[in-house]
């Protein structure tokens, strides 16, 4: 139902960007990219239709990115949802919303950038405050991972408001690391069971580390990736996004940035304390041996989380050729 009201309000923006288009006398009206973008530069139409569009194709598409204030559903839904198609949603559900915000706003309404920065600046703040802050407070694994999701959500938004190249390629490097981050770290949530199904409590997580040392190291990792540890892509992927920020004088964003990371690297490092330095008990799970598609999934995810980390040059040369519709 949620999903339905933000499809309504993008609809509903489009409708407005429609009208606006059609104010501009000698063009004729229409959605498409290019004409947005041209009826953006000329001043004759309403700029009221124009902001107005704005902000409702903002709304709707930062519902699907998972950014406060619209991000009340990722918990439940994360939660409740099998965890395989929670990985799914986590890591492609992202890049489509993420892609779809890139497009929108670094082609159609590039020459409105002045107006719309401040906006979804503070929506990226908040994104981040809200993940980071919620984060600490989570008692369930699959819980925590959603409000992670929606603090990197914040930082992928401080990406997407660097009006350069470089900026867009650091978003589109960040959205691929935490993509093969976060279906590793789901895969191995799926694995600890006990006879009643997933244990995602996280008191149950106590002592896995001396119960399954292998897996516990690879979740370990992911954690590590995830608070941005140098040497895995979660650190690359704050440096691609954070740099171009600054060179933007966006420096409130990147200030944000690095203090909510701090905080949410608590709940992290909690959960690698709870692996390694409890003792296991009756309550604690086995890990289940995984299956062949959750071995590539975890084989692939923590290869590309240290790959990514340790030599970013290749995927950060692709993006940067896939950058170019910026010009």
């Amino acid at each position: 139902m949620l999903g339905a009201y933000a499809s309504a309000f993008f609809l509903f923006g489009v409708a407005l960007i429609y009208g606006f288009t059609a104010g501009i006398p000698g063009r004729g009206a229409g959605v498409d990219l290019a004409t947005v973008h041209a009826a953006v530069g000329q001043s004759s139409s309403s700029q009221v239709l124009l902001f107005a569009g704005m902000a409702l194709l903002a709304i709707g598409l930062l519902f699907k990115a998972a950014a406060a204030p619209f991000h009340v559903w990722t918990p439940d839904v994360y939660q409740g949802a099998p965890t395989p198609v929670t990985g799914f949603m986590a890591a492609c559900t992202k890049v489509a919303a993420f892609g779809a915000l890139l497009r929108v706003f670094h082609v159609a309404f590039a020459g409105a950038s002045w107006d719309f920065t401040p906006v979804i600046g503070a929506v990226a703040v908040l994104t981040m405050l809200v993940g980071a802050v919620l984060a600490v407070t989570q008692t369930d694994i699959k819980r925590l991972l959603a409000y992670s999701s929606i603090a990197n959500a914040g930082y992928l938004l401080v990406g997407v408001l660097a009006p350069s190249k470089e900026g867009l390629s650091g978003t589109m490097f960040y959205l691929a690391a935490y993509g093969f981050s976060v279906l590793a770290a789901f895969a191995v949530v799926t694995l600890v069971r006990d006879a009643d199904g997933e244990a995602t409590h996280l008191s149950r997580w106590a002592g896995l580390g001396r119960r399954s040392p292998f897996f516990a190291s690879i979740f370990t990792f992911i954690l590590l990736a995830f608070a941005g540890i140098p040497l895995t892509s979660g650190f690359t992927s704050k440096f691609a996004v954070f740099g171009p920020a600054l060179e933007a004088n966006q420096t409130w964003l990147v200030i944000a940035g690095v203090l909510t990371s701090m905080v949410l690297a608590f709940p992290y490092l909690r959960v690698v304390v709870m692996m390694w330095l409890s003792e296991p008990g009756e309550a604690t799970p086995t890990v289940t041996v995984p299956g062949a598609l959750t071995s590539a999934a975890l084989v692939i995810g923590v290869l590309a989380t240290l790959v990514l980390g340790v030599v970013p040059g290749p995927l950060l040369d692709l993006t940067t050729g896939a950058a170019e519709f910026v010009r």
